[in-house]
């Protein structure tokens, strides 16, 4: 089955029995039972409700693991993913991550002794000379958010295999329509599907998929235990935006490069980061592993004075933090969605003041491109 018709008929197609032909929200807290422990399927709904069941096993699907789970919020997928862990253990993260992703591990997850050292993860000697007795995982994003960093999936699982890691890829920019890391050598890929999963800025949703199942086990152990579920009509609303992901993506993608390529050519722009362009350092990798390069572009245009300018200006680009939806995004990274990253640490990576990074959406091309000129004139 191809993804585009995946996308249609993966998962739990609609509802056998009434025959609806999308699933119900099935919004209900708990369920009868015939005898202590004698239930269809479902007991509490902290630990299943079938319309949550349902995104579960689609997203599953269409990333070609065993097993989903779908979380309140892409950080407390994230979270529960740490939560695997024991206290003392070690994670080699990558440098250019979320800032939210930063902050929990160096704000909240220390408290509890799991150490976090952070990397170029698209330097192999650097990420072998990181690993520690007590390593037990590597964590990146690629495309990075926001400098659109690629690192290569799978040699990076084959350094998780030697030092025997588990590696940890979050999916979110280039979606399972793009880029399936499980297939590359991952064992967990990590989704905030408030993003392009949803598609429409209406749900905020985590997305997990595991191609173990015992670790899928040891997975629900923890969802249902701390009990961050997605509720039922944030699983059908994602079910909903999901199946449209293909013909998104597309559009998404042809903007983006269009726009991409527009911004490369101007003289008052400082830099330009896209996986699509062929002077991107790590296109190669992205050609290589994904089949496209995504809809996020960032470039600097110099000062954070000039960005603040580019803000106030733009019509059709809404600021705002998140990224992903039917409509384009803009936002200044340092000040808003990396502001938890000490400014020490953003200059060292790269997160200047001035860069801006937008997420393109699906309106006609040229009205982006002529909104963007306007504002930068």
């Amino acid at each position: 089955m191809r993804m585009k018709t995946k996308l249609i008929h993966g998962g739990v197609d609609g509802d056998p029995a009434t025959g609806a032909v999308t699933v119900p929200i099935y919004q209900v807290s708990t369920y009868k039972q015939e005898g202590i422990g004698k239930h269809k399927g479902y007991e509490y709904s902290r630990t299943g409700n079938p319309t949550r069941f349902a995104v579960e096993q689609y997203i599953a699907d269409i990333e070609g693991g065993v097993r989903g789970f779908a979380f309140a919020s892409g950080m407390a997928a994230i979270s529960s993913v740490v939560m695997l862990f024991d206290q003392g253990s070690h994670f080699v993260v990558g440098n250019d991550v979320y800032g939210g992703t930063f902050r929990v591990l160096t704000k909240v997850f220390n408290r509890f002794g799991i150490e976090a050292t952070f990397v170029d993860t698209t330097d192999v000697e650097a990420i072998k000379a990181t690993v520690k007795p007590n390593t037990k995982a590597i964590m990146l994003e690629t495309p990075s958010n926001p400098l659109l960093t690629v690192t290569d999936i799978e040699a990076i699982s084959h350094i998780s295999r030697e030092h025997h890691l588990y590696l940890i890829v979050d999916n979110t920019f280039m979606t399972p329509y793009w880029q399936n890391p499980l297939a590359l050598g991952a064992d967990i890929v990590i989704h905030s599907a408030t993003k392009y999963l949803g598609g429409h800025s209406d749900v905020v949703a985590g997305l997990v998929v595991v191609k173990d199942q015992a670790l899928g086990d040891e997975l629900h152990f923890i969802q249902n235990s701390v009990g961050g579920v997605l509720g039922p009509q944030d699983s059908w609303l994602l079910l909903r935006g999901m199946k449209t992901l293909g013909v998104r993506m597309e559009e998404h993608e042809q903007n983006a490069g269009r726009l991409a390529e527009w911004l490369a050519q101007r003289s008052d722009i400082e830099r330009v980061f896209y996986p699509g362009l062929s002077t991107h350092p790590g296109h190669e990798i992205a050609a290589r592993q994904a089949r496209g390069f995504g809809g996020m572009i960032s470039f600097d245009v110099g000062s954070l004075e000039r960005a603040n300018q580019v803000l106030s200006r733009v019509k059709f680009f809404t600021l705002a933090e998140s990224l992903g939806a039917v409509e384009s995004l803009i936002s200044v990274p340092a000040q808003m969605t990396h502001a938890s990253i000490p400014a020490e640490r953003r200059a060292e990576l790269g997160i200047t003041d001035g860069l801006v990074r937008i997420s393109v959406g699906i309106e006609d091309v040229e009205d982006l491109i002529e909104d963007l000129e306007q504002a930068l004139a």
